[in-house]
């Protein structure tokens, strides 16, 4: 069975295109800044100073995004030996208690993501030892939006957010909860794909979570290839 996800409706290929042309975005952008950073550094002896920091941060952001996409592709590598010799009723029982426990990690991610980034972006932590039982009373003390990153020049365009986050004092690096944003959407969208996983079980539309069958695909690929010649 094949492991490629097929978009359905109007709404669900935008999206998807648009998902693959973020990655695909990322992807480039940590080229073009390595590539430029490699020239300056043996050409001209000299390089962006900024550049390692930006592709780490770019590179953060395309696995924490990435694995999402994954789910939602059924991209992610899975042994599912035992699940095939079970009977079909027990094989979709084992699947949606995965689903189940997938949700639940997700649950938590979602909530160490929000705790870390709140930090940042002058938020309230939530309350609750596992998960999330309110939000806590933020004091003016609390307010961390100034921490800067160490090398990423601030972009003139974004001044517009000081008076909001920075009390109107001027960054001169980026702030740290712009690239730390991904943390908490990140893990949202993971969440989403854990439910829309679980839910197609549940329908009936899928057999498993998250196993992509290579093999399986890499023969399908030739066979394809054979019967067009």
């Amino acid at each position: 069975m094949s492991s490629r996800y097929e978009p359905k409706g109007a709404l669900g290929k935008i999206v998807h295109e648009l998902e693959e042309t973020f990655i695909a975005l990322i992807l480039g952008a940590m080229v073009v800044i390595t590539f430029i950073n490699v020239v300056l550094r043996y050409g001209f002896n000299t390089g962006l100073i900024w550049g390692l920091e930006a592709v780490t941060f770019l590179f953060a952001w395309l696995v924490l995004f990435g694995v999402s996409y994954a789910v939602k592709v059924t991209a992610h590598l899975g042994v599912d030996a035992i699940m095939n010799l079970l009977a079909p009723t027990k094989r979709r029982i084992l699947a949606l208690t995965t689903g189940v426990i997938c949700i639940i990690y997700a649950l938590l991610l979602v909530k160490g993501a929000w705790d870390y980034w709140a930090n940042f972006a002058n938020l309230p932590q939530t309350t609750g030892h596992w998960f999330p039982t309110g939000f806590e009373e933020m004091k003016r003390t609390s307010y961390r939006a100034w921490y800067e990153v160490i090398d990423i020049p601030f972009p003139e365009f974004l001044r517009w957010i000081e008076p909001l986050m920075n009390e109107g004092e001027s960054y001169e690096k980026l702030p740290r909860f712009i690239p730390y944003a991904i943390l908490p959407f990140g893990m949202l969208l993971l969440l989403f794909r854990f439910v829309q996983a679980t839910a197609r079980i549940w329908n009936g539309t899928s057999q498993s979570m998250i196993v992509s069958h290579e093999a399986e695909d890499a023969i399908d690929d030739v066979r394809a290839l054979n019967a067009g010649d």
